[in-house]
């Protein structure tokens, strides 16, 4: 066994604590062995730390929205090689009927790939010093200075790029844009309303102007957030602490949004969202949450109107496709996801993980390789 650093969480509303963990030094045929140099903090790890994601097991490395080197895999992967730089993204099995018709985040094992704490085989490759297992999440858990994930987990990208900055493009901000490039796919025109603007929501307003839309609105209750939406190219925004959302969403919309994505995961939110459809809009709520997904509606919505409710996960993406395409996008200036972050170093994960809980940081990043060096 090897000795490595990380974020170990042993329970529900537990802080982090830096500990020294062991990893197996065999590696299974699929295996791909990671050194970590950065990870994103995303909503869905406070979601397990807090228990909003449903009961998880402990102890527990989270984190998945990782970057670093590859050092060694094994002998069936052909996806990569050591030396390789690499985001990692979600795990899905490859052969599911899903997974074959090229959509990998409806993978039919993704929660026992990714939310239960163990590999497919129930194993675990993190061990505390007296040998009791440490679960993971993601199939990643990106919170620890090395890490071992399955090749399916790894999209390469080009060494030039600098991998302190590319890991959230794994989660937040490829759910955001992908729910909009893949999900949604706008029409030329279109309007576009989103509810919250953290990472995921304002992955979606960069993608959204992307794609064309003509009216991009977004609602929250934070001035500095709506500010930053405003200077991330949003041609409305609404605080609805101050104002109606719905009425002022039918008033710049004539009627009703085409489309309407909500990141907060609040049932009144959501049931504003949803009133802000015009006819034959579509609604897709993508929140982590244990609040009760509830909508009160006259059934003519679902059928006079046409009123759509979409589930997307992982904003529908294919990671080794999407995550080379943003971050083509971010180089040619059209999303440039690296305004929202804020580096931190490992040992500072319970204050970047409060920043992001208060609002005051869209997207830590954690620097757990400080000795890496940007070609």
């Amino acid at each position: 066994m090897k000795k490595i650093k990380a974020a170990v969480l042993s329970g529900t509303d537990k802080d982090f604590e830096i500990k020294t963990l062991q990893i197996t030094e065999e590696l299974a045929p699929h295996d791909v062995r990671v050194h970590m140099v950065a990870s994103g903090i995303c909503h869905t790890d406070e979601a397990v730390r807090n228990g909003q994601g449903g009961q998880f097991p402990f102890p527990a490395v989270l984190g998945h929205e990782g970057a670093g080197i590859v050092t060694e895999v094994g002998r069936a992967v052909r996806s990569t090689k050591p030396g390789d730089h690499v985001v990692l993204c979600y795990d899905y099995d490859g052969y599911c009927k899903n997974c074959l018709n090229g959509r990998p985040a409806a993978c039919v094992n993704w929660n026992r790939l990714n939310m239960e704490g163990t590999r497919i085989d129930d194993s675990v490759p993190f061990f505390t010093e007296d040998g009791t297992p440490v679960k993971m999440l993601f199939n990643q858990s990106s919170f620890a200075s090395e890490t071992i994930v399955d090749d399916r987990n790894v999209t390469v990208i080009d060494k030039k790029i600098d991998l302190r900055k590319v890991g959230p493009l794994g989660c937040g901000f490829v759910t955001g844009s992908g729910t909009v490039f893949n999900g949604l796919k706008p029409e030329v025109g279109s309007s576009l309303v989103i509810f919250g603007t953290g990472a995921v929501g304002l992955g979606a307003l960069m993608a959204a102007k992307i794609t064309g839309c003509s009216k991009v609105i977004c609602v929250d209750i934070v001035p500095k957030r709506l500010e930053l939406a405003e200077s991330l190219g949003a041609d409305f925004v609404i605080n609805s602490k101050e104002s109606d959302p719905v009425a002022e969403i039918r008033k710049i919309t004539d009627g009703g949004a085409n489309y309407v994505i909500d990141t907060t995961g609040i049932t009144p939110v959501m049931q504003q969202a949803f009133e802000a459809l015009a006819s034959g809009g579509v609604f897709a709520p993508l929140a982590v949450t244990r609040h009760e997904f509830k909508i009160d509606h006259p059934f003519a919505d679902l059928t006079s109107y046409e009123k759509t409710v979409k589930g997307v996960l992982m904003g529908e993406a294919v990671p080794q496709k999407a995550i080379p395409e943003l971050i083509e996008f971010w180089q040619a200036g059209k999303f440039p996801f690296d305004r929202l972050e804020k580096f931190y170093s490992i040992e500072q994960i319970n204050e970047a993980n409060q920043a992001s809980i208060s609002g005051e940081v869209i997207k830590p990043v954690l620097i757990i390789d400080p000795d890496y060096q940007p070609v």
